[in-house]
């Protein structure tokens, strides 16, 4: 039976014709399967299905995540890394999985009601813990690089929160392309994040940032949000975890339109 998959021009440059006609008939894909962004079970004859490509120095690992979590795309890492993640997935129930792990940021988006208003927001949650670059320990540091850029700790969605200048969110024809970051002194701007394709937003959601123009990104550790099908349950998430002390936020201005 036909997959409900997206394999993107990038990634069918790398496995060739062929395989992602083979995955599209349904020849090669998997049915169900544990999506890479959020870790949740997914179908791929049922809801939309992204391909996502690991590529290191020498291998290369396709695993395959819900459309709504991340958009087809192939994503370089270390070989040590792609070692270690496929050891993990091959790992019998008693194996040691110790191999560090690459961490994918997913990026959501939807509206977020502040004192009776609507604001864009993005939240960005990764997939992995997150250590400093050159660290060797176990703890996740996602949360404190954040703050060290600027970004606001925050118990509650109370007020709207400040603006971080240097930042930006770049849309551009009505699409989300990047999360942006100050780049070596007096240099351009950096990708913090950007999308190997265009995330579509809603027009609501457009329609607020070119209103206010800014948009108010969240940032939690792995496991703090989820994967969350309704706005009002993704403000519950949010919610939670601000109370929980999981939650970080600034207002980006908005680059684009």
């Amino acid at each position: 039976m036909p997959r409900m998959l997206d394999v993107s021009d990038a990634v069918r440059a790398e496995i060739g014709d062929e395989e992602a006609d083979r995955l599209l008939a349904g020849e090669n894909a998997p049915g169900s399967y544990d999506c890479t962004s959020c870790r949740t079970p997914g179908d791929s004859e049922q809801e939309r299905t992204s391909t996502v490509l690991f590529i290191g120095e020498e291998t290369a690992v396709l695993a395959f995540a819900h459309a709504t979590c991340l958009p087809s795309q192939v994503v370089q890492v270390t070989e040590e890394q792609l070692q270690g993640a496929v050891r993990s997935i091959t790992a019998d129930t008693g194996g040691v999985r110790n191999a560090p792990e690459q961490a994918v940021l997913g990026v959501t988006s939807g509206l977020v009601l502040i004192a009776g208003e609507l604001h864009p927001a993005l939240v960005v949650e990764p997939t992995a813990p997150i250590m400093r670059p050159g660290g060797t320990g176990v703890g996740d540091d996602f949360l404190p690089l954040l703050v060290e850029q600027g970004f606001m700790p925050l118990t509650e969605i109370a007020a709207v929160p400040p603006v971080l200048h240097g930042w930006s969110v770049l849309l551009a024809m009505g699409q989300l392309h990047a999360v942006l970051q100050p780049g070596g002194v007096g240099g351009q701007p950096v990708a913090w994040w950007q999308a190997h394709q265009p995330l579509q937003v809603t027009e609501g959601w457009r329609a607020a940032a070119n209103k206010h123009q800014q948009v108010l990104m969240f940032a939690a550790p792995v496991g703090s949000i989820g994967r969350q099908p309704r706005e009002d349950l993704l403000r519950d998430a949010l919610d939670k975890a601000a109370a929980n002390g999981k939650l970080v936020a600034a207002a980006l201005p908005l680059a684009g339109t």
